[in-house]
Formats: structure tokens, sequence, C-alpha cells
């Protein structure tokens, strides 16, 4: 491929993976000693309050965390938390995302698929296009299996001692879950890849999409029987019915739009393109039903968006908006419109030029790009429907 021959040519020889893993455990040290050494700076008011925080909150079923030193306290009321804040006096957290955290997992993240590009390089675990079908199981194992987790909040709530104690379920909290789901889909991957060129199984992609979609079908079993067996979640199949119904249509239509007119790019990733759409409406219509149309589907509760984005697009909405108009239509419906535009304008940077030079790369892209809106839509969609 043009853009391996490339890489491999620029660095004169020297093993691209050696020297990004020597980048990674070099930049860990780098944030390890400087959290020692400037431990308030670094650890409690950067990483602690931006990152980690966050997560042991969410983890914990708290509203909140506040820190003071080397104490930590949690806070389980919502008022309590925004006396806490106001009073600005403790370093303070919770659950959700803040634009800093965004900016910085965002960075992560390019860097990380850095690395997996190199590693999928190396070992030569993917060679076509096709391998993102059997990964979608996954992406939408994610969504649920973070639903497995709010599902342990909800037993904290009611008094009863969670499946998953923490610091356990810390695993299944975003974004570590994005980690987790990645360890447990490359060990998938590299399983089917030895047994396939072993000749013990002839067609290692439906391996892989099998083995997805038995994690997925147990993720749904066990959140069904808590349904039936557990007080503090319920079921209602209204929810994911007129998700997935309603995003397949949306994508499908958007999908058939875009091959009318630009054939060349359906041309290029055959249904990936579909499924990337699907995925982000997915995100968009499970956002939209949980801002403004849980009363009219008779799903009692309350859900806020926890990331930046979410929210500015709806504050945007309410200030510009009659409010005769928001009343009928709802706020959070430009949410769902900004997500389909963006996922259509992704799918042009995939020419057939762009998937031929590299698939791996167009892969691993693809994935990411999907990821995104499918696993916390999925998220959105299931805690919904049990819920949480």
């Amino acid at each position: 491929m043009e853009l391996e021959a490339r890489i491999e040519s620029e660095l004169d020889g020297r093993d691209p993976l050696t020297l990004w893993l020597a980048s990674l455990v070099g930049s860990i040290g780098l944030v390890v000693v400087a959290a020692l050494v400037w431990t308030q700076a670094v650890w409690d008011r950067f990483i602690w309050q931006y990152f980690w925080g966050p997560v042991a909150a969410d983890a914990q079923a708290a509203r909140c965390a506040l820190r003071d030193g080397s104490t930590v306290e949690l806070l389980y009321s919502s008022d309590a938390c925004s006396q806490a804040q106001a009073a600005g006096q403790l370093i303070y957290a919770e659950p959700g995302y803040t634009i800093t955290s965004e900016i910085g997992y965002m960075v992560v993240l390019v860097y990380m698929l850095v690395g997996v590009y190199l590693f999928l390089q190396r070992y030569d675990l993917v060679t076509e296009l096709e391998l993102y079908y059997p990964l979608v199981p996954f992406m939408l194992l994610g969504g649920s299996l973070r639903v497995i987790e709010d599902a342990t909040d909800a037993a904290v709530r009611a008094g009863v001692d969670p499946s998953i104690p923490y610091p356990l379920n810390s695993l299944l909290v975003s974004p570590i879950i994005y980690f987790t789901l990645f360890i447990l889909t490359l060990a998938s991957l590299m399983g089917v890849r030895r047994l396939e060129r072993s000749g013990q199984i002839d067609d290692g992609n439906r391996a892989l999409g099998i083995i997805g979609s038995g994690f997925l079908g147990l993720t749904l079993v066990y959140l069904l029987g808590l349904s039936v067996t557990k007080e503090y979640v319920e079921l209602y199949p209204q929810m994911v019915t007129i998700v997935v119904v309603g995003a397949t249509v949306l994508a499908y239509l958007n999908w058939k739009g875009i091959d009318a007119i630009w054939s060349e790019l359906t041309d290029a990733t055959a249904y990936v393109g579909f499924f990337v759409l699907w995925g982000h409406a997915i995100d968009g219509i499970a956002n939209v039903i949980t801002g403004d149309w849980l009363d009219a589907l008779g799903i009692p509760g309350e859900y806020f968006a926890k990331h930046p984005a979410n929210r500015i697009i709806v504050d945007i909405t309410e200030s510009v908006q009659p409010a005769s108009l928001s009343a009928v239509v709802g706020t959070s419906w430009p949410f769902l419109v900004v997500k389909m535009i963006v996922a259509s304008l992704v799918l042009w940077l995939f020419t057939e030029e762009f998937v031929e030079d590299s698939r791996r790369y167009a892969l691993l892209l693809l994935v990411a790009v999907t990821a995104v809106g499918l696993g916390p839509g999925t998220r959105d969609m299931l805690r919904v429907t049990f819920g949480i």
C-alpha cells in the first residue's frame, strides 16, 4: 500500500510500532512524574478534576465528587452538588464530559488510532474493508455494557448491592469502556485470525461477527433478566423500537440520496456508508427522544445530555427558537440534524482512491467515526429502554 510504504520510507527502516510504544511509555512516565512533582496542579486540578473524578463519581452513582487534598467526598443530591459548585472552595467533578475532557479524549483517540494502525500493519490482521461488518456487533456491545454499569448505579440508588462493585465497574464507565471494548475486540480478532491461518475455521470475519453477536446477546439477555427480576429496572420496548426503526429509515434515505447524487462515495465504501449514517442516526434520535418526548411515550424519568456539544446545541435552540414552537417540536431536534450533516460530510473523505491507498487506515477511521455515534447512541437508547 502507498501509505504503508511512505511510513516505512520516512522512518528509514526503523520499526514504527516500536517507536510508537516507546513514545507511549515515555508519555505515561512523563505524566506520572509531573503528577508526583506538581500534584495539585497536574493531578488534583487537571487529571482528577476533568478525567478520573467524573469516572469515579459515575461508577459510584454519585451526582458529584469533591476533592480536598487527599480527601474525596461523594455527594448524591443535585442540590448539594449545586451548592458545592457555587461555593467553589473544593475541586469539583461530576459525571459526564467537559470541553477540556473532550479535547483530551480526542487527542488520545487520534494517538491510539495511530498505534492500532501500526499494530494491525505489523501482524497483518486487516487486509480488507469487509472486516467492518463483523465489528458492528462490538460497537453495539459497548453501549449495552455501559447500560450494565448504569444498572449497578440503579442498584446502589435502590439500596441493593450491585453485581459489579466499585472499582471494577469503572471498566464499564465512559471513556474507560472504550479501552475495555478495544482489548476484547482485539483479542477476538487475533483469536479468529490465528484459527483461520491454522485452517481450523474457513471464514474469520464470519466467526468474529458470531463472537461479537454472542457477547451482545448475553448483555441484552442479562438486562432483560434484570427487568423481570429487579424492581429498579423496567422495560419500555417502545423506546428501542422507535429509535431503531427511525434510525434505519433516516439513514437509508440519507444514504440513497448520497448514492443518487454522488455515487462515487457509496461505490468506495458500499454499505459501510449506510452503517456510519445509521450509527449517528441512532445517537441523534435517542437524544431527541430523551430530551423532549419521553412523556409522550409514557416513559418516566429525566435524562440529561452529558456531552457539551449536546448541551450547547439545546441552549442555542432554546435562545433562538420561539417558545411556542419549542412547546410543539422540542429543543433537541437540531442535534439530530447536525449529526446527520456531519456524518454525511465525513463520508466525503472516503473516495475510491483514498480507500484503495490504505484499507487498514480507511477501516480504522470508519470504525472510529461509527463508534463515536453508535456507542453513546446505543447506551442512551438502552438506558431508557430499561428505565435505568
